[in-house]
């Protein structure tokens, strides 16, 4: 079987370093019963592991020629092969308590990670491959300088902790960024539940639509001072320095 080169449009970086691949299955601890779903199987680096440790796997590639080398490979037996785009694929028609992991393509991280959010209810935990920069936003504390938006909305429905840094030299090709494992694990139930979420959501993303103007600014026209002073927040204060129960006060404010 010829050499699969990476594809840039595909966002591939193929992880190749055994020991970093050892340390990312042990951090899932995956157990023979558990229903594993893995995003961007690649070259198989956590494929054939995962394959030893669980009865089935299901893995979900949107690039043909990977699809036709799975099939084609000693692991098809093994495992449940679903190609297309990770963006549009309906985890939730998989079942319930789903163990969802991969090394995520870096260029369409963002919206993958909104995308399995919406459905959180069928995951028991996520073990993804980030940018360390995105894992880094992703578990920002308030008013910490990458806290934003996607600490926001992601800490709204997960508790979050980086689990393990990787190394460019661990992937072929090496990207020009550093790595970090996250672990995601939904909040049952929400601490904080905002009344309507799109609501939520278009709070959050007007408050922070520009950073280093106040909420007075940037949340101009949907709360006034009155506002402001019956929820007991600040209007000179930046979006930054809000928590996420904050944010969710704010929403529910605007729907009365």
């Amino acid at each position: 079987m010829k050499p699969h080169r990476a594809r840039k449009r595909f966002g591939q970086n193929f992880l190749i370093d055994e020991a970093v691949v050892d340390a990312i299955v042990a951090a899932i601890a995956p157990r023979r019963e558990d229903r594993v779903v893995e995003i961007g199987p690649g070259l198989g680096a956590l494929t054939q592991p995962l394959c030893e440790r669980v009865h089935g796997l299901d893995v979900i590639e949107i690039d043909r020629d990977i699809v036709a080398r799975l099939r084609e490979s000693p692991l098809a037996a093994r495992v449940a092969i679903h190609e297309g785009d990770a963006l549009a694929f309906d985890f939730g028609g998989l079942g319930k308590d789903l163990r969802i992991v991969g090394n995520l393509p870096y260029n369409i991280s963002t919206p993958l990670l909104f995308h399995l959010a919406g459905h959180a209810q069928a995951i028991r935990d996520i073990h993804v491959m980030l940018q360390k920069e995105v894992v880094e936003r992703m578990i920002a504390a308030p008013s910490a300088s990458d806290y934003g938006r996607l600490s926001v909305m992601l800490q709204y429905r997960f508790a979050m902790e980086c689990v393990l840094e990787v190394p460019a030299a661990a992937f072929r090709p090496a990207p020009e960024v550093e790595s970090a494992l996250v672990r995601m694990i939904p909040l049952r139930p929400l601490p904080h539940p905002a009344r309507d979420e799109t609501h939520f959501a278009a709070i959050v993303a007007a408050a922070f639509s520009q950073r280093r103007k106040t909420l007075r600014n940037t949340l101009k026209g949907r709360f006034g001072p009155a506002d402001f002073e019956r929820l007991g927040i600040d209007p000179g204060l930046r979006a930054q320095d809000l928590r996420v129960e904050d944010f969710v006060r704010l929403a529910d404010e605007g729907l009365r």
